[in-house]
């Protein structure tokens, strides 16, 4: 398909546009569960979501996007509601918390869509289609509600935003300085719970704990800060949404949500691979630097406190030596029989030297 043929593809615009708003608000809401150690939360309440679809066709009986939204927010807030309770009142952990609330969620949701598949009901074709997500079947309408969510949770979430950061960090902070860090974490939960109301007709409940973990990590790797941290994942989840889209239309017959799940996997690895300071690309160069470092004071101090090279030197310690003769800090005995430091090598052995003699008690 030709590339002007392509952006004029009605099919083909919804999709971006959709997958664009979804990278959009669940990259950013998904940075706030990541650094509370919630991961799972998008998972819990994505899987929760399915009881809320399925009550909602039970009660209108058609698949409006408007009312399957409003269905799947309710249950997925209840979900994380839910699981917060079961964590402050209870023993349990956060994560044992999202394993219960997800089991017994989806399994609601799973036994609701049986009973609605048993009933016949003509309208329920394409209502499983929600579990691994329909994004070609997005229509323009959809778009305006999906668009108005993001909007305004984004909204919601810069209002509050000293609070939320806050309560992020060091919750027990901000209750002493009398914030309700309780109905904050409540509110921040519920806009997660939002932004994977919108990706259901993207990529499904299955999926769409992916787009809210994915862009966040991938974000930490690159960004010290929140601000930044939220911008970058708002980026990647964009970059993955569009790609994903634009490969599935293009190749004809592969789904678009598990693409766009796979090109923000793709890009999580290559953040731990390649992110400056994180990454283990640079973690592999920097010990290399380190180690490079330690032999070359090993072998000044050795010329420092006997002048005369040692007999023999190992592979590692020739390289060195060569390195040091390229820099000018080792040159040709006078006798030509070893090497000796000139003044520069004197001078940074003397440092190595005073150096390790502070460090030794």
């Amino acid at each position: 398909m030709h590339w002007l043929e392509l952006l004029s593809d009605y099919t083909f615009q919804n999709v971006v546009i959709g997958a664009s708003l979804l990278g959009l608000i669940s990259g950013p809401l998904g940075c706030f569960a990541v650094l509370r150690r919630q991961s799972l939360l998008g998972d819990a309440i994505s899987h929760a979501a399915l009881p809320g679809i399925c009550l909602s066709f039970i009660i209108t009986g058609s698949r409006d996007l408007g009312g399957i939204i409003i269905g799947s927010l309710v249950t997925g807030t209840l979900a994380a509601l839910t699981m917060l309770l079961l964590t402050r009142k209870s023993r349990l952990k956060t994560d044992a918390g999202l394993g219960v609330c997800l089991s017994l969620f989806f399994a609601v949701g799973i036994v609701l869509l049986t009973y609605i598949q048993g009933t016949r009901n003509a309208a329920q074709g394409g209502l499983e289609a929600f579990l691994f997500g329909q994004a070609a079947a997005t229509l323009r309408s959809d778009l305006w509600v999906m668009g108005a969510i993001t909007l305004a949770t984004l909204a919601l979430l810069a209002a509050f935003w000293k609070q939320a950061k806050l309560v992020t960090f060091d919750p027990e902070y901000a209750r002493t300085l009398g914030m309700p860090a309780a109905a904050i974490e409540a509110v921040l939960t519920a806009m997660v719970a939002l932004a994977v109301v919108v990706g259901l007709q993207m990529v499904g409940v299955i999926l769409m704990a992916a787009m809210i973990v994915a862009p966040a990590a991938a974000a930490r790797q690159w960004s010290r800060h929140l601000g930044g941290m939220l911008v970058i994942a708002a980026g990647v989840g964009i970059i993955s949404g569009v790609s994903g889209a634009t490969i599935s239309t293009l190749s004809r017959g592969l789904a678009t949500g598990p693409l766009i799940v796979l090109t923000a996997t793709a890009i999580v690895l290559l953040s731990l691979a390649l992110a400056p300071g994180r990454g283990l690309l640079w973690g592999i160069v920097k010990h290399y630097r380190q180690k490079r470092e330690l032999h070359t004071q090993q072998l000044l101090y050795a010329l420092h406190k006997h002048p005369q090279t040692p007999p023999r030197l190992s592979p590692s310690a020739r390289r060195t030596l060569a390195a040091l003769t390229r820099q000018g800090h080792v040159a040709r005995s006078s006798n030509k029989a070893g090497v000796a430091l000139t003044a520069s090598g004197r001078a940074r052995a003397r440092e190595v030297v005073a150096a390790f003699e502070e460090a030794t008690p």
